[in-house]
């Protein structure tokens, strides 16, 4: 056994840096006299790691883990290294365990650190061994200070105020002289527990983040400048640069295209005393008009960098600022105050990061107005899906259970890709409590309940057997389903129904929220003030009879029959007590309120027959101001409620929000269409699963895709064509209606995915 453990960290390190996030500096020299013929290394650390190979960014992680499970990464050095000197150097940037100081989705351990093991080869058979310890160099960057990003709720606390030394500016480059930094201080291996974070390292399960160089599409509004606007838009462009005076002030604001979440890069010369702010933004806010593109009566608001040059960047050897985290913009300004030295701004770009999603389906249809909602909702998604899946990427970008369900159906749509569904059931599962329910945002550093969220999970997992037929996973997951179910059975009452979980934010131990509703306070309908909320029954029967498949799945024929018999109890009990004489659902038992969520979900929950349902439905519909409307998060549960009622052409006016957000000059779907927090909330990318997989029909009919079933749901359309993705490859279908016999349909797919195609009749087959 090994003496020391391959984590090491700062010998400066006290209980003033555990106290705030800090960024700890690392660098290795090492000589190649050979050609390199393989180099890898296995890298970690608490918090965050980047790292680089002389001075060029190689990758940054680890993929977000918890206090049971931590990830390492394995990074090939050889594309970077060169004979003679290299330099291996990682910023790593640690947040103190205490979560109110830290980020809210990075777990941390009691244990900084950087972890790295590897070796390099040459054709010459030489081995130079990578292995973290007392050979690395590090330094405590008192430059770099992170910071909330807003006086109230801050979950990131990674925004930056910057005054660059000189002395530490080249720190990753060869050359740069360290003699005066500290010796790295291994950790003896006993420090180090294999059974718990950091030193519990398993692979890293999902891809590496792409990254994709990118430049801002314009200059949108020159607020304050001595420079002409054709001087900034050649320097974005790559082809010029601008000047700025000495003791001047310059305000221009960028607009990248649409929302985009990158690592951004600015490059300058000179500009000693120099204070620029980097403000990124969504959307220009106004009081009346909505356009988020109207800089003229609108102003950006969001977050901050701070960046006080050096002074010392040249024309050949530019001073470059590049924040450690990604950040989240559709436009960014620059406010720029120069001190006694002129300043010079090289460049102005970024690279694009995010979960390598390659979408694959296609939907064209006779709403031609589809095609813009599928692009907004198409670039949501991609924008939303990092080392997990997040609520929203600009404000808080935390994996909560019911946005993730939507997210990764509406992967499962356009890629047929499960490997971040995967590791996000796995993050759940560990997400759960002592009582059975899940932490509904996870990782998190925060306890974060939603009652009804736990169910989600459990619909999850059903997605996932539908589409992937992995017994094994279901396997491994079935004892945390059981034990959410036995939560909410444990608080049902006398009479049947669950009783009151939860309540209003901050004013119960759980918060029972549904949905964004402008008429509930915090997402809560007002029967919490009084008992239990109804949703939370009918979201109890939903997880049982998904609970009650997936033991059928499992062979577990019993299990499957007390679930549902337990699922028919709370029918009735709803029936008897949160039902009116017209056969509507109330908010809660015995409370004289109304929402359309109640009637989409007693029709998702077997409670309403289809007759009553479609007349709940459609009074709802019809007379909107008189009921609770599901917004954007509960839209695809209304759209399902319309299909199973016949009434999927009322979806043509449900799509008015998304075409709203389009004509507002959106590039991303809002999380609300009711005075929305974040411009960029993927559980409203309901395109992404309904145009492949409702309109084109193209949905699995047993675990696994093992059967297929093409069922085109046309609605108020005239025609759609387009392919889905499965798991199995893709299906090509195109439909129009015949307005004398219905629909006209040909459906074409290679030779295996045929065989599991259900046949319809008066409907074309053709094998590629």
């Amino acid at each position: 056994m090994a003496e020391y453990s391959n984590w090491i960290w700062s010998g400066q390190w006290g209980p003033k840096q555990d106290q705030r996030p800090v960024q700890v500096l690392f660098r290795k020299v090492i000589d190649i006299e050979g050609k390199v013929e393989q180099a890898k290394v296995k890298i970690s650390a608490d918090s965050r790691y980047k790292l680089y190979v002389n001075g060029v960014f190689a990758e940054a992680g680890p993929c977000k883990g918890d206090g049971q499970v931590w990830f390492f990464d394995e990074v090939s050095l050889a594309p970077y290294l060169r004979t003679r000197e290299n330099v291996i150097a990682a910023a790593v940037l640690r947040f103190p365990m205490n979560p109110s100081l830290g980020n809210q989705s990075m777990v941390g351990s009691h244990l900084p650190g950087l972890y790295v093991e590897g070796n390099i080869v040459t054709e010459e058979g030489e081995s130079l061994e990578l292995g973290a310890d007392e050979s690395w160099k590090c330094l405590v960057d008192e430059t770099t200070c992170f910071v909330r990003e807003a006086k109230g709720f801050s979950p990131l606390h990674f925004y930056e105020e910057v005054a660059q030394d000189p002395a530490v500016r080249r720190w990753r480059e060869p050359g740069y002289d360290d003699s005066k930094w500290p010796q790295a201080l291994p950790y003896p291996r006993r420090a180090v527990r294999d059974a718990v974070s950091p030193g519990n390292l398993n692979p890293r399960p999902i891809p590496y983040m792409k990254r994709k160089p990118g430049r801002f599409l314009s200059v949108i509004a020159v607020r304050k400048s001595s420079s002409p606007r054709e001087q900034w838009e050649a320097m974005i462009a790559g082809k010029g640069m601008v000047e700025i005076q000495a003791n001047s002030q310059e305000i221009v604001e960028f607009h990248a295209g649409e929302e985009m979440t990158a690592y951004l890069r600015l490059a300058l010369e000179q500009g000693a005393g120099a204070r620029i702010v980097i403000l990124q933004s969504e959307a220009y806010v106004q009081k009346d008009k909505v356009d988020h593109l109207d800089w003229e009566h609108g102003e950006l608001k969001g977050y901050q960098d701070i960046y006080r040059p050096a002074g010392d960047g040249t024309g050949e050897e530019p001073e470059v600022y590049e924040p450690f985290w990604f950040r989240t913009f559709r436009f960014v300004r620059l406010e720029i105050t120069t001190g006694k030295s002129p300043l010079r701004i090289r460049d102005l770009s970024y690279e694009e990061t995010g979960y390598p999603l390659e979408i694959v389906s296609h939907v064209e249809t006779s709403d031609l107005s589809l095609g813009k909602v599928w692009d907004i909702s198409a670039r949501t998604l991609k924008r939303c899906m990092h080392e997990t899946y997040m609520d929203c990427p600009f404000y808080e970008q935390l994996q909560y259970v019911m946005d993730s369900r939507a997210q990764i159906l509406f992967t499962y749509g356009v890629s047929a890709d499960d490997r971040l569904a995967r590791k996000c059931l796995d993050d759940f599962k560990r997400a759960q409590r002592y009582d059975g329910l899940l932490s509904s945002a996870y990782p998190n550093t925060r306890p974060n309940v939603i009652p009804g969220f736990s169910i989600f999970y459990v619909w999850m997992l059903h997605d996932h057997m539908m589409y992937f037929g992995d017994k094994e996973l279901i396997r491994f997951h079935m004892p945390a389903v059981e034990q959410v179910l036995a939560f909410f059975e444990r608080n049902r009452t006398k009479e049947g129904y669950v009783g009151q979980t939860g309540g209003f934010h901050g004013q119960a131990r759980f918060w029972s929220f549904i949905d964004w509703a402008p008429q509930w306070m915090a997402g809560v309908p007002g029967a919490a003030e009084k008992g239990a909320i109804t949703m939370e029954s009918l979201l109890y029967i939903i997880g049982l009879e998904k609970g009650a498949e997936l033991a059928l799945f499992l062979g577990r024929q019993e299990q499957a029959e007390e679930y549902r018999r337990i699922a028919s109890q709370i029918r009735e009990s709803i029936r008897t007590c949160s039902m009116d004489e017209e056969g509507w659902i109330t908010d809660g038992p015995g409370f004289g309120e109304y929402s359309q969520h109640c009637q989409v979900f007693g029709v998702l929950a077997g409670v309403l027959d289809q007759e009553t349902g479609r007349r709940n439905l459609l009074e709802t519909l019809r007379h909107r101001e008189q009921y609770a409307q599901c917004t954007v998060s509960m839209a695809m549960y209304l759209f399902r409620a319309l299909e199973l009622t016949g009434l999927y052409e009322e979806t043509e006016k449900c799509w008015e929000i998304w075409r709203q957000m389009v004509k507002a000059n959106m590039t991303t779907v809002a999380e609300s269409d009711q005075n929305p927090r974040s411009q960029c909330h993927a559980w409203g990318a309901l395109a992404l699963y309904e145009l492949p997989q409702v309109i084109l029909g193209v949905r699995p009919a047993c675990p696994g895709f093992e059967k297929i079933t093409v069922r085109p749901l046309p609605g108020y359309l005239d025609w759609a064509k387009g392919e889905a993705a499965t798991p199995k490859g893709k299906i090509r279908v195109e439909w129009k209606k015949d307005h004398g016999t219905g629909i006209q349909v040909k459906v074409t797919a290679n030779k295996e995915l045929m065989r599991s195609i259900i046949k319809e009749e008066d409907m074309e087959y053709v094998e590629e």
